[in-house]
């Protein structure tokens, strides 16, 4: 979190205007962990010390969740065991598929997730215990229900029957396998298995942030990881990708973008998936999602949005110097594999859980509840005047 430098505390003077000089706490050290870091200046980020690229180019989703649950690679029995595990844990209660058919169709999916996750603690045997043998076990359940869940979302509102997952697969094939019904082919479950692993963590992003607050009450996961599906719900955070594919829609054509791009700015408006809160270079995740991007696009037959998605990203760079981030290139890898656009946020779910998790597992390792103080701004010495004389 401190790009290999020492993280020093320090008071800064009061703001002059009376407002606080770390609104929205950015660049307040909350935490130390050793599970991501992200260096903006440079446009590196790290997974338990492996840099992204690395793992993107060789590693699996299944054998990166034990990297940042237990700080190293699996040994190969390790990462077999971890697989039996997840597909031993796919299965989610009826219950809970029922509880999922009687939400209204016309509800965000993020909702209907949120909900679905609160409600799958009611199900299991003692989903209180923290202890790390069990808070494992737990993480494992959910990074195993959570593209169930949201799968069966999906199918219910559209009037099918959910697919059974099927338990010798991995998350990444299970997940488009019960979305559609059919097995996905072999190279664009592994688009989709990179892409699991390229949202998997951020250090203390808002949702991360929220999963070890609660955590620190001694809360349980399901509780911690409910509130991090309610704090990704907000568009401040979740949902850019979504965005950028109605841009997308919206233009139509890349004839049109330049003109699109230059009226948006002028008129003030963000261009979605275009800059990011913490890098000043480009994404890193950005290098592999747009070469999806485009590699889905040849595979369909259909590469303008694509191209569209290039030209923008020209003519930001020209006229603003910003580079996309993450959700830039996510939105047409998406649509072009047939994916709903409001089923974006939900998969950045799936995959960010086993973050959410290893970071709550971290927690529990060294906990102190999480207490900031908040800096007062309001009037002082007022007295009480009775209701009449006001």
């Amino acid at each position: 979190m401190t790009d290999g430098k020492e993280a020093v505390a320090t008071v800064p003077d009061k703001p002059k205007d009376g407002g606080s000089q770390a609104a929205g706490l950015r660049g307040v050290v909350a935490a130390s962990s050793s599970i991501g870091d992200v260096n903006g200046e440079q446009g590196i980020l790290i997974y338990q010390g492996y840099d992204i690229h690395d793992l993107a180019a060789h590693s699996t989703f299944e054998e990166t969740i034990f990297l940042l649950w237990n700080g190293r690679l699996p040994r190969r029995d390790e990462l077999g065991e971890l697989k039996r595990a997840i597909g031993d844990c796919y299965a989610v209660p009826r219950e809970i598929v029922e509880l999922i058919r009687t939400f209204p169709k016309e509800t965000d999916p993020m909702d209907m997730l949120r909900t679905a996750i609160s409600a799958l603690s009611m199900y299991v045997q003692n989903p209180h215990d923290i202890s790390r043998e069990a808070a494992v076990k737990t993480a494992t359940r959910l990074t195993a229900q959570f593209p169930v869940v949201v799968a069966a979302i999906e199918r219910i509102r559209k009037g099918l029957e959910p697919v059974a997952p099927k338990p010798e697969l991995n998350i990444a094939s299970n997940f488009l396998y019960m979305l559609r019904g059919e097995m996905p082919d072999e190279r664009e479950a592994r688009i989709f298995d990179v892409c699991l692993i390229l949202h998997a963590d951020h250090e203390l992003n808002a949702s991360t942030f929220t999963a070890r607050v609660v955590a620190g009450t001694l809360a349980d996961i399901y509780a911690s990881c409910t509130a991090a599906v309610a704090a990704l719900s907000g568009p401040l955070h979740g949902g850019a990708n979504t965005n950028v594919m109605k841009m997308l829609l919206e233009i139509g054509d890349v004839s049109r973008a330049e003109e699109y791009v230059k009226n948006a700015l002028a008129q003030k408006k963000k261009i979605m998936g275009i800059g990011h809160a913490v890098y000043q270079t480009e994404d890193p995740r950005a290098t592999h999602l747009r070469r999806f991007s485009e590699e889905m696009g040849e595979r369909k037959g259909d590469t303008k949005w694509y191209e569209m998605s290039r030209k923008i990203e020209e003519i930001m760079m020209r006229e603003k110097g910003m580079f996309p981030n993450v959700d830039f290139f996510s939105a047409s890898t998406y649509y072009m594999m047939g994916i709903p656009l409001d089923l974006y946020t939900p998969i950045f779910a799936v995959s960010r859980v086993s973050g959410w998790t290893g970071h709550i597992l971290e927690q529990y390792a060294n906990n102190k509840l999480i207490r900031p103080r908040a800096e007062y701004v309001g009037p002082r010495g007022l007295k009480y005047v009775p209701i009449d004389q006001r």
